[in-house]
């Protein structure tokens, strides 16, 4: 698929059902609670029923996509660890020890390992070996990566999203790994919004004031290098950008595109999520923002998405973990559709006094 065939295609994404969302907010105002009282609740319920054009839907086969890759500005001492933890990580979550494990353990949610860009062979018979090359370059010196490669990252994840429709996938959450992606995701929202690197540049795996120091230096130096156009989304994925943020990205176009809801991790997924929406401006009402992490810029770019977090615990984790989290959120918020009586069925008085017939 051309770029062009591509960005033709992502133009499709629906606007959501305004007749169900209509439904929602009415069978909501008849529950045996004050009108508007389960807050984020009803509004998660009424954006759902939107995205599927069902009143509850039951979501049952929930899919965290989390890309994994790897990234040349790691080189420039902007991670707390070394590059060497991205595939021993990616082989830990393979065998079931990662923290998205277990919370998706817990949610009922499916973990979907997609080698989209590590430096290194990777071989085991649950993962998805999607490699586009062995990491980017070092966007300090020149572009992280080609044009055609950026768009190869996004269709890759429109393609994994496509095909986890179609094994029954009907909510996705947004994961990631790899060693170095908070400066990648860094350079690409400064270069989108204006923000200065200093505004959306956090401690990442760790860093001490030092280290936070010498990744703003890193991405100062990558943005006066490559010269970004915020007009033009492909470019500058390819020139500061990561694999797995253009696989993520397009793992959001694809479920938007399959009228799927999305739910969005952390400060990766946001960027991810920043792109996607430069690129099909209709795909941000199918997104939920699970958490706001403890990563400095990442409230900066729900701002800009315009999404309210539903949850703030402090994590700065990523893999998916905030977002598989809330997973029990959305089970809440269907749960409340399914289960909760009516005044009318109840026999409960309602605002007025009166038992509605």
């Amino acid at each position: 698929m051309t770029e062009q065939l591509l960005l033709q295609q992502i133009q499709e994404i629906q606007p959501l059902d305004q007749e169900s969302m209509n439904q929602a907010s009415a069978h909501l105002d008849q529950l045996t609670k004050p009108q508007g009282s389960l807050g984020k609740l009803e509004s998660l319920a009424i954006q759902l029923a939107g995205i599927t054009g069902t009143q509850a839907p039951l979501l049952e086969r929930r899919s965290v996509i989390v890309m994994a890759a790897d990234h040349g500005i790691a080189s420039e001492g902007v991670s707390a660890y070394p590059a060497e933890v991205t595939p021993q990580m990616l082989l830990n979550m393979l065998h079931g020890g990662a923290a998205v494990n277990v919370l998706a353990r817990q949610a009922s949610a499916h973990v979907v390992c997609v080698d989209i860009g590590v430096n290194a062979d990777i071989e085991h018979p649950r993962l998805h070996s999607r490699s586009i090359r062995k990491g980017t370059a070092n966007m300090a010196e020149g572009p992280a990566m080609s044009r055609d490669e950026a768009v190869r990252a996004i269709r890759t994840g429109m393609e994994i999203a496509a095909d986890e429709v179609r094994r029954g996938t009907s909510l996705f959450v947004t994961g990631e790994l790899g060693i170095g992606n908070t400066t990648a995701s860094a350079a690409l929202i400064s270069a989108l919004t204006g923000l200065p690197p200093a505004r959306v540049v956090g401690r990442g795996t760790g860093l001490d004031d030092a280290g936070v120091h010498r990744k703003t230096e890193a991405i100062r130096r990558s943005l006066e290098r490559n010269r970004c156009d915020a007009t033009d989304p492909v470019g500058v994925l390819a020139a500061v950008g990561g694999l797995e943020i253009g696989g993520l990205a397009g793992v959001i176009l694809g479920a938007a595109l399959h009228q799927c809801p999305v739910m969005l991790d952390g400060f990766i997924s946001a960027a991810a999520a920043l792109l996607a929406v430069r690129l099909a401006p209709a795909c941000a009402a199918y997104m939920i923002a699970s958490h706001q992490s403890d990563e400095k810029g990442h409230a900066a770019v729900l701002e800009q998405l315009g999404l309210q977090p539903m949850l703030q615990l402090d994590m700065r984790l990523g893999e998916g973990t905030g977002g598989v989290l809330a997973l029990h959120l959305v089970d809440a918020a269907n749960r409340i559709m399914r289960e909760m009586a009516t005044f009318a069925s109840a026999g409960v008085a309602g605002a007025s006094g009166e038992v509605p017939q």
